[in-house]
């Protein structure tokens, strides 16, 4: 009877041990979804404030150069800057299309954890 006893506990000990590991693991992936979520609003918001006060000193510059100008070639440097911002949203859209192709793999130490967990319970008898 103390072998069923023994066995019994062994597979108490052994189902909270899996518990345990689950559950770290569970915490593991929340706290990453968590710090991601964070990263990508604090994102959102430097990036609004950047480009709105980008944008308002490009729309100033353009009309103080505009102004600078004589009514001659006023025409003419509204064609530059016209190109010229189209090129600066061209470069910016390759950027973007860049940085989303190497976008972080989401859980990744997650699913680091999980994979040594495996193979550790492979290596084992």
């Amino acid at each position: 009877m103390s072998e069923s006893g023994g066995l019994l506990e062994s597979l108490k000990r052994l189902a909270g041990t899996l518990l345990a590991i689950i559950q770290t693991r569970l915490e593991l992936l929340s706290n990453e979804v968590e710090e991601e979520r964070l990263r990508i609003w604090q994102m959102l918001l430097y990036g609004s404030i950047a480009l709105f006060f980008f944008g308002l000193s490009v729309v100033l510059l353009t009309a103080f150069v505009v102004v600078l100008f004589g009514a001659e070639q006023r025409l003419l440097v509204l064609g530059f800057f016209t190109a010229l911002y189209f090129l600066a949203g061209l470069l910016a859209w390759t950027g973007l299309r860049r940085i989303h192709r190497e976008r972080s793999r989401l859980f990744s130490a997650s699913l680091a954890e999980l994979e040594s967990d495996r193979e550790r319970l492979d290596e084992q008898p």
